[in-house]
Parts: structure tokens; C-alpha cells; sequence
């Protein structure tokens, strides 16, 4: 059980660093199939994070707190 879940923790992982990774280029295309599941997986997440925290300008730190949440987790189950 504990394998499959630090499985699924690192998938996160990887799709958030996908999705910050995808912000610094505004000319993506939103449309594309691959970049919808990238945001339409991570979104539920970041967003509650990001109402959470004051606004911060330019920059969102929503992910980096759930990167930091995800490790705290998997500090606890492992």
C-alpha cells in the first residue's frame, strides 16, 4: 500500500513541476489534450491553496507549498 501511494505522491510531483514548468511559456496551447490533463489534475489542488494566500504579485507560490505538503506526507508514510 505504502509504495502505491508514494507512486501516486510522486506522479504529483511530477505533474506540478510539469504545470510550473509550463507557465514560463505564454505561447502554449491551453487546447492541447496533454497540457488540459497537466492543469485539469493539479488545478483541484493549487487552486484552494491559492485563494488560502494573500496576494503575492506576479508570482504564485501555491506550488511550492503543495511540493512542500506532498513531502511532508511522504515523510510520515515512509
Amino acid at each position: 500500500m505504502i509504495p502505491v501511494i508514494n507512486l501516486v505522491l510522486m506522479a504529483f510531483e511530477l505533474l506540478i513541476l510539469a504545470r510550473v514548468l509550463l507557465s514560463w511559456f505564454p505561447n502554449v496551447d491551453h487546447s492541447n489534450p496533454l497540457i488540459r490533463i497537466v492543469y485539469d489534475a493539479t488545478e483541484p489542488i493549487l487552486r484552494p491553496i491559492r485563494d488560502m494566500m494573500p496576494q503575492s504579485g506576479m508570482f504564485d507560490f501555491s506550488p511550492i507549498i503543495v511540493l512542500l505538503i506532498i513531502q511532508v506526507l511522504r515523510s510520515f508514510l515512509l
